[in-house]
Formats: C-alpha cells, sequence, structure tokens
C-alpha cells in the first residue's frame, strides 16, 4: 500500500462516515458503499462532519452500490445484523489482494470473513468512539476521542503499519496490536454487560451501575471469566472501575437501537458470548437470563399487534 490509499469504506453510518470523512480530508481517496439513496446523496454533497475532535467539515468521497475495482483496503462499519447481506456489495474477486477490515461487534465475524475473502488479508479493528449518522452523509461525533486498535494474527505487520499510519494521520490514536483473540475479547468484556443491562431495563450507565450494581458485578464476572477461558483479558475489578469513570448518561449502541426499533445485534453479542461460555464450560447463569428476557422483549416488540387486544396497537 502506498502513502496515499484508495480505501472502500462498506456502510459509511456513524464510524464508517467518520472515517470516510477524516481519510478523504487527508487526502486518500474513499470510496463509500451503500444503497442508491445514501450513494446518491454522498456522491452529491459529500460527508459533512460535526465535531468538537475534529471540527466541522465536510468532505468529498466517491461512492457506489458495489465495490467495482481494486481498493487497498475496506473499512467494514455495517452492523453485524446488516453484515451478511451488505458482503454482496463487497465482491471478494474485485476485491483482491485489498485488507478487510471490520469495525464490528462481537468476536465471531472474522472467522465469518475469512470464508469468504483471504485469511491473511482479514485485519479486525477495534474503535473507541461515539459517533452517529443523523442523515445520509451528516455525521455527529460526540465523544472527544476516537481510538482504533488494529491487528491480525496471519496479516503482514506492514499492510498492518501502513493502514495504522493513514488512519492516525487523519486524525483517530491509532495502535497495532498482536493477539487478535485478546484484542477482540477486551472490547466483547467491556462491551457485552454495559450492552446487555442498558438495553435490558432501558437506563443508562449510571442508573446500572447505581441501582443495578449486583448484577452488573454478576455479569462482568461472568464475562471476564469466559473472555479468560477464551484467551482474552479477564480482570472484573479493572471492568468495574472502568464503567464508575465513564459519564453517568452514557448509552450503549445497542441501547439506542432498541429505541430507534432497530435489529439488535444481540445475537452478536449476547449470543456469542453464551456459545463461548458452552463451548468451554464456563457456567454464565446471569448472562442466560438476561439474554433470554432480551430475546422475549424483542420478540415481542416484534410481534404484529392485534386490535383489541390488551397492549395491541389500533392501526392508524
Amino acid at each position: 500500500m502506498a502513502n496515499d490509499l484508495t480505501v472502500a469504506v462498506l456502510g459509511p453510518g456513524g464510524v464508517g462516515g467518520l472515517l470516510a470523512a477524516l481519510l478523504s480530508r487527508a487526502g486518500h481517496r474513499v470510496i463509500c458503499l451503500a444503497g442508491d439513496e445514501t450513494a446518491r446523496a454522498l456522491r452529491d454533497n459529500g460527508i459533512r462532519v460535526r465535531s468538537g475532535r475534529f471540527g466541522d467539515f465536510t468532505a468529498p468521497v466517491e461512492a457506489d452500490t458495489v465495490l467495482r475495482e481494486p481498493v487497498d483496503a475496506c473499512l467494514v462499519t455495517v452492523k453485524h445484523t446488516a453484515l451478511d447481506a451488505s458482503l454482496d456489495r463487497l465482491p471478494a474477486q474485485v476485491l483482491g489482494d485489498g485488507l478487510v477490515v471490520p469495525f464490528l461487534n462481537g468476536v465471531e465475524h472474522p472467522a465469518a470473513l475469512r470464508a469468504r475473502h483471504r485469511p491473511d488479508r482479514v485485519a479486525p479493528a477495534v474503535i473507541r468512539v461515539e459517533s452517529t449518522r443523523v442523515a445520509p452523509g451528516v455525521v455527529e461525533h460526540d465523544s472527544p476521542f476516537a481510538e482504533i486498535d488494529l491487528t491480525g494474527d496471519a496479516v503482514p505487520r506492514e499492510r498492518l503499519d501502513v493502514l495504522a499510519a493513514a488512519l492516525g494521520a487523519a486524525g483517530p490514536t491509532v495502535a497495532v496490536l498482536d493477539d487478535e483473540t485478546a484484542v477482540l475479547w477486551a472490547k466483547m468484556s467491556f462491551l457485552a454487560p454495559l450492552a446487555l443491562l442498558t438495553t435490558r431495563y432501558g437506563v443508562p450507565l449510571g442508573d446500572v451501575r447505581t441501582h443495578r450494581r449486583e448484577e452488573l458485578t454478576a455479569l462482568v464476572t461472568e464475562t471476564a471469566a469466559i473472555s479468560r477461558a477464551c484467551g482474552g483479558p479477564g480482570n472484573p475489578d479493572r471492568a468495574l472501575a472502568r464503567y464508575d469513570a465513564f459519564p453517568a448518561g452514557m448509552k450503549s449502541s445497542m441501547q439506542r437501537d432498541a429505541e430507534a426499533g432497530r435489529p439488535l445485534e444481540l445475537d452478536a453479542i449476547g449470543g456469542a458470548l453464551l456459545r463461548a461460555a458452552e463451548r468451554h464450560g464456563v457456567a454464565a447463569p446471569v448472562t442466560a437470563r438476561v439474554v433470554r428476557e432480551l430475546t422475549d422483549l424483542t420478540a415481542h416488540r416484534a410481534a404484529p399487534a392485534r386490535t383489541g387486544e390488551p397492549g395491541g396497537r389500533t392501526p392508524e
């Protein structure tokens, strides 16, 4: 990869749109892959970013509904619930030698991507940021930070270093880390308890850590044990200390999806956690209960209402 990269972004939403705009502003060629309406908006207007950290700016990008030429890297920034359908926009034979860089929640997606693309070109990434797409091509970056960990045990280190340098020069803080398993489980260990409990009770982090402290502690302890069994980090005290340091009003992305009526990444987070626990014989009763309750709540929300029944909604 040269200093000036050609980067595709599959799913230019809150995270993908921010990274696309930053890379474009830094001088790289960026091709966003999205549906017809979004692609048209991006071609016409570029991506507008509002950010206290990076400033307010508009960056031009190219946009298409499918990748039609090789690129140096493709950042995969869709939600896990849309991954399978979105990958039709990224034909492996077109991408060729380019890196596939998924910024997804969970720990199971690298294997799914390696089944479709060159295993030694899939470079998982973790990002810590609060960034939201408020309209096609309009992104609000709310956090005072944007931090990326880039990894990939089988990926040539020089490929990771070149991409990391480009991302870092564009604005985010970027680290290339060894041990892909540890990197993914470090995020999973922090994300899962936060996502599951804030979504289960529909409250921000401050309410969870104050009024659901015992349940939070139990869930953090189970998640840490599963992570350790899988070869990842597992320090529940450290995780709880991080939760205590975050703003009380913090919401998880899963909770925001629930509030907006969007599909939840429940299987990618809670389901993956339970599957890992079963594989390694780790008891996770609190996790299982919370996932089951969330599954029931989600099914109830998605079920068509019947006019005249209690709790049903009369068609308008």
